[in-house]
């Protein structure tokens, strides 16, 4: 009964100090998830005689992570030790996680993970490029390029010169390079500079992408402004607000833009613009 109680104080996240369900400090989240997570693994097949606690031991996750016991153990002691996204990602390798339960080890750690760090997805789901037609308001999809996946026929009416059939639907490409975007862009040189922070914002996530890169030294070649203002290395969240735009048909036109993200595949920007009533 003594190493029962023993063994169940020496475990716990802080010593000597029972967790409650409203913990708020991330680094003892941390460890009780991981614990939690240890726990709920299946004992190895080699392992012999009676068990006290269900899942994996320290010992066990260690050897299957790549990493010591005592990191283990202090990692769910909740004490501030410091932990490598290479390190983290052997542990959530180790532990199964779904790729939510993922994404909060790497959250509660303060890390990026290196593997969302990947090529992101070119292929879309029938589904994620259905949702612009769920609206009757303007409304697009954008992928980490910020090319037009899919868009309805209310925002190929109103973003005229770039939703058209057959042309260049990267919105950078339109912006800055089209002269059709000077005239339609109610507030063009502004909105110019904010979409360019808006757009480091996303490559800080994926320095590395090809594509992205890509398309930053095309801008640079082409487009005289772009160069400027990505030196300027302003960073912006994409955020709503009011748009103006001057139709060539219908004339002057105010919206309220909404950006949401995609859960599944994040890096997916669907955009909605709901007309301001008594707009101009």
């Amino acid at each position: 009964m003594v190493l029962r109680l023993f063994n169940w104080y020496k475990d716990l996240p802080y010593p000597g100090i029972k967790p409650t369900m409203t913990e708020t400090d991330p680094r003892s989240i941390l460890g009780t998830f991981i614990r939690a997570h240890r726990e709920r693994q299946p004992s190895p097949a080699r392992s012999g005689g009676r068990r006290r606690t269900p899942g994996l031991r320290r010992e066990e996750l260690a050897e299957a992570a790549g990493v010591g016991v005592t990191w283990i153990t202090w990692l769910e002691q909740g004490r501030d030790v410091s932990a490598s996204p290479a390190a983290l990602a052997r542990l959530a390798d180790a532990l199964h996680l779904s790729p939510a339960e993922r994404v909060s080890l790497f959250d509660l750690a303060g890390r990026r993970d290196p593997v969302a760090l990947a090529e992101p997805q070119t292929d879309l789901s029938p589904r994620l490029l259905a949702l612009p037609e769920l609206f009757a308001v303007p409304a697009y999809l954008l992928d980490h390029t910020w090319t037009a996946r899919a868009w309805n026929a209310a925002a190929a009416r109103l973003f005229t010169g770039w939703l058209d059939e057959g042309a260049d639907r990267n919105l950078l490409h339109f912006v800055f390079l089209s002269p059709t975007a000077k005239i339609l862009i109610a507030d063009w040189p502004e909105r110019a500079r904010r979409l360019v922070a808006e757009f480091r914002a996303d490559y800080s996530r994926r320095p590395r992408d090809a594509e992205m890169r890509a398309l930053i030294d095309a801008l640079s070649q082409k487009s005289p402004l772009f160069p400027q203002l990505w030196r300027e290395q302003a960073v912006l969240h994409r955020e709503g607000g009011e748009r103006e735009f001057n139709h060539p048909v219908d004339g002057p036109q105010r919206f309220l833009q909404t950006t949401l993200l995609v859960a599944s595949q994040q890096e997916c920007k669907l955009v909605c613009l709901a007309p301001i009533q008594g707009a101009l």
